[in-house]
Parts: structure tokens; sequence; C-alpha cells
């Protein structure tokens, strides 16, 4: 028995069950076909973002039940569609969330199969990127960052960074990851260039090892060719005829710089207050019929796209010893109204005598004081006539010098103003202005209006400028203030760009904190108990709003004529043993800075009927033939129902009545008797009856 069981084992199972009932061999038969397969079979890998379906199907069952569930039994964050002998669950996109071994069971009658799918995701979307601290210059350290965006898993992450055919760096993300996340990671190396790196490219490699899985790429990389800068270096200068000159002579001087790309020329000549004054674009540069005024420090510059690299080289024009100085400078800077005084002085004469104008030969529009060997010219207070170059002309003798200085002009007394065309309110448009006062030149102001960090408006007045005046200037910017800019600050920046001018402040600034209204909404009206009351009740109307700030609440009662009697401020209007006469419809009005809203709620005080009467019109006594008018009314209560009856032994008849009244054409001695008139509404009833009386 035992070695026919190793051998022959299904055989064996068929001599048992071939031997059992006719139920047996069918339970045999469906075990056996009943089955389960899952596509993919074991484990997917997908792409973060991808759409993933994993597919359940059975055989040998025609009716299967499906359940999927996570072995960790989380949520499956994805959707089931159950067809037939198919069962998919689709998870679009993909994500962390999906990163679990998945079990599909089915059922068919008593047999219950399962079968399990290992879903494992991955992020390793672009090519890497190569980024350089700076220009590559020789002889200069670099430092390149290699980066990879967005990468999952990077435990499995390797990088390498090459340089040409040589391995900078390799680097394995090894360290344990703490949560799942797309992670950017890098490496970084810094090296310093060479002549030698000239044509050479710079490799970033990143290689995602996965190697149980099967996609595409597992390896990306990126290239960037080396642009390799040398500053120039060694400027030359040559100076022919000599660095000593007379007045009048003539100069060259030639430059030279080495560099890659070859360096650009440039000659200035530093200037006193250290600023250089451009001369040429040349290598050569000529200086013909020398004046004393041409002395001084000239500066070669060689330049190209890494650096610079300058040479001095200092010229003297010999003359006399006479000297002529123009303080504060050869330019000055004055606000409009200030007191400025241009002094001229001299060293090296005895007897000198001082001339003062301007160079377009204007009023000097100030006051000349001359003592020895030194003239002022005092200009107070300073203004828009004063806006020249001024000369002072110095004699000593048979030779005349002549020193110049400039007076340049502002105005930027006052910070910018800020002002809005009305209360901020939310959703409501609100014009800010920006305001700069007496402002000179205005051709040079900048203003910026700023809420937050952001920028809503610039503006340049770039507008050329005929005659000179002070000028104020605005922006006017126009937007929809929400809720959630209450508490933003507004600045409204001004800039004047005069960079040649030296003064302070060049640039002022207003802020103006924001507080945005919201004008009163959602009024809601609270009636305890009921806006539907017994006369002698009471009743509480409870009213809210709404709104920022905070909305006052006004109750009111409407006339009938439309208007609006004033009754409480208060939220809560209490009124108490009610009449019919407080029946109406009442106001609550919600009110702040930004508008009103209004809710109305109609009272109603019902009273019992009152003051019935009942009438036979044109009597109560009337001739058989006649025609009687049985008329029913009650007194002013609302909603008040009327039921005319004539009273009988066998039984009361409800009279067929229209507006209370009831009509009897030629009356018969029958229609003789009692009549009573019943008027009820929801609080009470009053009966009224009368006895009509007819003669044959």
């Amino acid at each position: 028995m035992f070695s026919s069981q190793r051998q022959l084992k299904m055989p064996r199972k068929m001599f048992v069950i071939f031997g059992a009932s006719n139920i047996l061999w069918m339970v045999f038969t469906v075990s056996q076909a009943f089955k389960i397969e899952t596509f993919p079979e074991n484990k997917i890998v997908a792409q973060i973002g991808d759409v993933v379906s994993l597919t359940c199907r059975t055989t040998g069952c025609e009716l299967p039940s499906f359940s999927w569930r996570t072995h960790l039994d989380s949520p499956l964050n994805g959707q089931v569609r159950n067809e037939g002998s198919n069962s998919t669950l689709t998870m679009d996109p993909v994500g962390f969330r999906n990163e679990y071994s998945y079990l599909c069971t089915a059922i068919c009658g008593s047999e219950k199969r399962e079968k399990g799918i290992q879903v494992e995701i991955y992020s390793f979307p672009k090519d890497p990127e190569i980024h350089l601290s700076g220009p590559l210059e020789v002889g200069k350290p670099v430092t390149v960052t290699c980066l990879v965006p967005d990468v999952y898993p990077f435990d499995r992450l390797e990088m390498n960074l090459l340089k040409g055919n040589h391995l900078l760096q390799n680097k394995d993300f090894v360290e344990p990851m703490e949560r799942k996340s797309l992670e950017t990671k890098s490496l970084e190396v810094t090296f310093t260039p060479t002549n030698e790196d000239i044509g050479k490219a710079l490799v970033c490699q990143a290689k995602l090892h996965i190697d149980e899985i099967d996609f595409k790429p597992k390896e990306r990389e990126t290239t960037k060719k080396l642009q390799v800068y040398i500053s120039p270096k060694n400027t030359v200068i040559s100076v022919n005829p000599s660095t000593r000159l007379q007045e009048g002579g003539s100069v060259t001087m030639t430059c030279s710089s080495e560099g890659l790309p070859a360096p650009q020329i440039f000659w200035s000549k530093k200037l006193d207050n250290g600023n250089l004054q451009l001369l040429s674009g040349n290598s050569t540069l000529t200086l013909i019929a020398m004046r004393t005024e041409d002395s001084g420090i000239y500066v070669c510059e060689g330049v190209n796209q890494v650096g610079k690299n300058g040479k001095e080289v200092e010229l003297i024009v010999q003359e006399k010893p006479f000297t002529v100085e123009i303080s504060p400078g050869p330019q000055i800077v004055a606000q409009i109204g200030d007191s400025v005084v241009l002094t001229c002085g001299v060293t090296g004469c005895e007897s000198p005598s001082f001339t003062w104008r301007t160079q377009v030969d204007s009023p000097l529009s100030g006051k000349v004081k001359t003592e020895g060997s030194k003239s002022t010219l005092t200009l107070s207070p300073v203004g828009f006539e004063n806006e020249h170059s001024y000369l002072c002309t110095v004699t000593c003798g048979r030779k005349k010098v002549e020193k110049g200085i400039k007076v340049d002009l502002y105005s930027f007394p006052r910070d910018p103003e800020i002002e809005m065309s009305g209360l901020p309110v939310n959703g409501n448009p609100v014009t800010i202005s920006c305001r700069v006062p007496n402002v000179y030149p205005s051709d040079r102001l900048e203003i910026e209006l700023l809420k937050g960090e952001s920028i809503i408006g610039n503006k340049n007045f770039l507008e050329n400028i005929d005659k000179k005046y002070l000028e104020t200037e605005s922006l006017d910017m126009t937007f929809i203030p929400t809720t959630e800019d209450t508490g933003t600050v507004l600045v409204c920046l001004a800039k004047l760009h005069i960079d040649e001018m030296e003064f302070e402040p060049k640039q002022r600034q207003s802020t103006q904190t924001l507080y945005v209204n919201v004008a009163p909404r959602d009024t809601t009206i609270l009636v305890s108990p009921s806006s539907i009351l017994e006369e002698g009740s009471s009743v509480n109307m409870t009213c809210s709003s709404n709104g920022l700030p905070a909305p006052k609440i006004l109750w009111s009662r409407q006339l009938n004529n439309g208007h609006l009697q004033p009754l409480s401020e208060n939220s809560t209007l209490t009124l108490t043993s009610t009449k019919m006469e407080d029946s109406g419809v009442y106001v609550c009005e919600g009110i702040n800075q930004a508008g009103i809203d209004r809710k109305e709620v109609e009272l109603i005080i019902q009273v019992a009927p009152k003051d019935i009467q009942l009438t036979a019109f044109p009597s109560e006594s009337v001739k058989e033939g006649d025609t009687v008018i049985i008329s029913c009314t009650c007194g002013n209560v609302p909603k008040t129902w009327i039921i005319l009856k004539k009273k009988a032994e066998t039984g009361d008849t409800v009279l067929q009545s229209r507006d209370g009244a009831y009509t009897i054409h030629k009356v018969q001695l029958e229609d003789a008797g009692v009549y009573e008139c019943e008027s009820k509404n929801e609080v009470g009833l009053q009966l009224r009856s009368l006895t009509l009386d007819v003669k044959g």
C-alpha cells in the first residue's frame, strides 16, 4: 500500500474515491478543476505615478466570489472590478501607499483559493543634473554638483562623477531610509581646472541597483562639456617717450595682457574721487597737447569673462608751481533749499585775482567773497537757477588757470504717502495710491507697491522733463482684497536712481497694515417659541449676523407705509404679554462699516373670535315669499372660520354660506326657526343665534 502511494499517487486517490458515493466523486472533480492564477504572477515593479492593474482569474468555477486585501490589512488604495471569473484591482496612480503584498481570495462553494502579488515601486524619472559653482577658471577651485531628482528607493542608488575618462568620485547611498519619500540625492566634487582640462567633458552617471527586476533605464547619465577660462594676467604697459612731460607735449601708451579668451584692453583715468573715467577700448592710447590737468594715474585693464587684470602708470605734466583747487570737489550734490558754499583756493601765487562764471554764462545767482588767496561763492538757498557747472578763473601774472565744479540738485524730502479710495471690503475693488511729494528729478523716480512679499505695481517715470520743477508723482493700483489679506503689510517703496550722485536717502518707503472688512452676511433670526402665538404670550426673537468687524444688530418693525420703526440694538428682542396689535413684520439688520444685511420675520398674534354679529336682512320677521339674507360677521380677528347652521330637533343643518352670508329666496314657512353662527379659529370659538319668524 505504501509503495503504491509513492509511485502512483493519482491512482491511489482514484481508487479510494471510486469506492465512495457519486457525491464524493463530484467534490473531487470540482476541487481538482477549481484553480486561481494572478497576472502578473508573483511580483510587479511600477514607476510611481503609473497605472497598475492586478488581475486575479479562476478556472473551474462558474460564479466565484473574490476579495482583495493586503498582507498587513492596510487599505487597498485602489478600485476593484469583478467580471465573471476575473477580478481586477487597479491603482491609479500607484504610489507609496500601494507598496504591499496583495492577496486575492476566490471562493467557489466551500472551496477557497488564495494567491499573492508583491507590488514594488521605484522612481527614476530624469537624467542627472550637473551644476557648477561658477565659471571654470584655471587655477581656481570649482565645485561640481551632480543631482539626481525624485529617486526612490535611494538606498539602491549609486552615482559616479567622471572628468573625461577619469573617475573623480563614486558614492553609494546606503544609509537606511527612515520613511518612504522621493529624494533628490547629490554628489559634490571640488577640483582645480588646468590647461589640460580644455576640451574635456564632465559625466554624471546614476545607477539604480534593483537587480531582481527588469526595467529601463536602470542607468542614466548627463554630459557637460568643460569651458575653461584663464583670467587676464601679466598686464604690461609701455610709455613713449616718458612718464614725465611738459605742457603741450604728447605721449603714446601701449598695453598688453594674457588670458583665455584673449582679454579686451580698456584705458581709463583715475579721478580725484577714486572713480575711473573710461578713455579708450584700444590697446594704444595717445594723448596730445598735454595740460597740467592731464597729469594723473592712467589705468590699463585686460578684461575677459572670468576676470580682469590691471596695471597703472602715472603721468606727470610739469608746469610752474601754481595750483588752483576748488572745493568741495569737481561735483557737489545739494538738496534744494540748502545753503551751498563753493571755495576756490590758490597756492604758489602771492596776488591772485578771481572771477566766477557759469559754463553757459548764466547769472551766478549767488554771493562772491574774496579774501587773499581764497574766493567763495555762496548759493543760499540753492535752487534750480543754480544747477550749473561753475568755473573759477585764477590769474597770476600772465598765467591763467581755471577750475570747475558741477552743482547737481535733487529733492526727495519725505517718505511716500499711502492712500486708499475707501474702506477695504472683502470682494470689493479698492484703489491704493502711493504718492511721492516734491521729487526732483522725477524722470529718475521709480515707485514699487508691494502687498506682503509680492509686487503688485511698479512704475518708472521716464518721460522727458522740459522744465525744472518739483513734482508729486503717484502710482495707483486697484485690487480686490480678501479676508486672507488682513494683517498683510502694504509697502510703498520709492527709489531715486541717480547713481552718479552720492546722497542719502536714495530710497524711501512707507508701510500700512491691511485690515479687510467683511460686509454683514448670513443674517439669521431664531424665534422662540414660535412666530405664531396666542394673545398674551411672550416671544424671544434672536438675531445673528456674520461680518468683520462684528456687525451691530438693529431691530425694527415695518410700518404699514413701508418705513421702519427702530425698536432695539440688542441681539434679542423680547415681547411680553403680546397683543393682536403686535402682529406684523419685524426686521433685523446686521450693520458694520462694510454694509448692511437684513432678515425679516412675520409675527402673528392669534386671538379667539369676538364681537360676533348675526343679523337678518331686512328683518328677523318677514312674510312668506320675501328674500332674506342671514349674515354673520366677526371683529378684526385674522383667520376666522364662520359656520352658519339652522337648528332643529332632528339635527342641525349646515348652510352653504358665502363670506358668512346665506340668502333665502322666496322664504317659506318651514324656513322659520333658530339660526346659529359659529365663529372659530385655532385659539377658540364664539356662538350667536337668532330666530327667524315667517308669517303666512
